[in-house]
């Protein structure tokens, strides 16, 4: 049987060039991507496109993080599937506040419309954790809901409602721009 192995091998140089990785035969070519691929973190969901940008947060209620006050705040949504994304954003305060809630998105409503503009928003809700980072790190329960309203194709003006549930309950009411990409 041994004679069978070189005439495989043989057959084998023939059939199969040398300089063909037989391991690479199934990959998609170099620079290509596999476009059937529907959970590309940043792309669009049905709400509207992923963005980044800066808000101003209104603290309604509480007292022990950054949320319960007045704050500059950093915000983005990233699309994860066509109904979900994540909208991370970072509170700058006395106590910094990391929010990074996972948001089902709406599809778009019509909100209304100015001449022949019609103005559609697109709802969310969602569940996350908020992160206090001052001396003493504090994890808890984050809740948001909110509505994204797309201005043009380069920005969307978003709105939202945030409780963290830590020592306290912190609430608060943000407003913000984002860049779309």
């Amino acid at each position: 049987m041994k004679a069978s192995n070189g005439v495989i091998h043989a057959i084998n140089q023939v059939l199969i060039p040398s300089d063909v990785n037989v391991s690479q035969l199934n990959q998609p070519p170099t620079g290509t991507t596999n476009e059937t691929t529907d959970n590309t973190v940043g792309r669009a969901t049905r709400g509207g496109r992923s963005y980044i940008g800066v808000a101003g947060n209104i603290g309604l209620s509480g007292n022990d993080t950054a949320l319960s006050e007045g704050n500059f705040t950093v915000i983005s949504k990233l699309g994860l599937t066509n109904y979900l994304s994540v909208r991370p954003s970072v509170m700058f305060g006395d106590d910094t506040i990391f929010l990074v809630p996972v948001t089902l998105d709406f599809s778009p409503r019509t909100a209304g419309s100015v001449g022949e503009r019609t103005f559609a928003i697109s709802p969310y809700i969602g569940a996350g954790v908020a992160i206090e980072a001052n001396v003493d790190t504090d994890f808890g329960l984050l809740l948001t809901g909110g509505v994204d309203l797309p201005i043009g194709s380069r920005f969307t003006v978003t709105g939202a409602v945030n409780a963290a549930f830590m020592d306290q309950t912190d609430v608060g009411l943000l407003l913000g721009l984002g860049y779309n990409f």
